[in-house]
């Protein structure tokens, strides 16, 4: 009971005051709970963020640990919690593919390929619907999500140079990623099976403050 209090305190607040549209999913970890609720500090705080939590467009989520959280028992006992100091904070927010794809419009298609995206998608190349296959990198430029095609070719379809060089310009992808709670920032990006994983953090945090 002590657990879904002190959860359900921090959860609300955190919404609250975190600028977020409803209270997420708390699960305040760590043991022994109890002790950790006379001390007013908890470890570890982790948070699941969906895309109706942050505001964000739909295939966006985010999953972060709030470490070394400050909530007074007497606060969380009396409903009276006002801020949720925070030591640091790191996690990962996650861009589907369909999210990204949508970017690009069309019949565009991402996926995993290894290190890297697989993009296919038709375009309109002289006058005629070309069926293109490309391979590139993600990469971070500051909040800006930064998908740079390295080659495309026509699938069954030999194409001059100039116009493959045409065709991966039309394929590259800059993604502004919008701003995350807590003053989180993103730190590194890489591909996964379900979408684009960002790493997140922030240190000094004061949520309510």
């Amino acid at each position: 009971m002590a657990v879904s209090v002190a959860e359900d305190q921090v959860a609300d607040r955190i919404a609250e005051r975190g600028d977020l549209a409803g209270p997420p999913e708390v699960d305040i970890t760590g043991f022994p709970f109890l002790t950790q609720a006379v001390a007013g500090r908890y470890d570890e705080v982790r948070i699941a963020l969906t895309a109706a939590d942050l505001g964000q467009p739909e295939g966006t989520d985010a999953d972060v640990a709030l470490r070394g959280v400050e909530v007074p028992l007497s606060d969380v006992l009396s409903g009276s919690v006002q801020q949720v100091p925070v030591e640091r904070v790191d996690g990962t927010a996650t861009l589907s593919y369909a999210l990204l794809s949508a970017q690009l419009g069309g019949d565009t298609r991402l996926e995993r390929e290894g290190d890297g995206l697989r993009i296919t998608r038709t375009v309109d190349l002289l006058g005629q619907q070309v069926p293109l296959t490309a391979s590139g990198d993600v990469t971070l430029d500051g909040s800006d999500l930064v998908l740079d095609v390295q080659q495309a070719a026509g699938a069954g379809v030999d194409l001059p140079g100039f116009v493959v060089d045409r065709a991966t310009d039309l394929l590259d992808l800059r993604y502004t990623v919008p701003p995350l709670p807590f003053g989180l920032q993103l730190t590194r990006v890489r591909p996964a099976d379900d979408g684009v994983v960002v790493d997140v953090e922030a240190t000094g945090t004061v949520i309510g403050g």
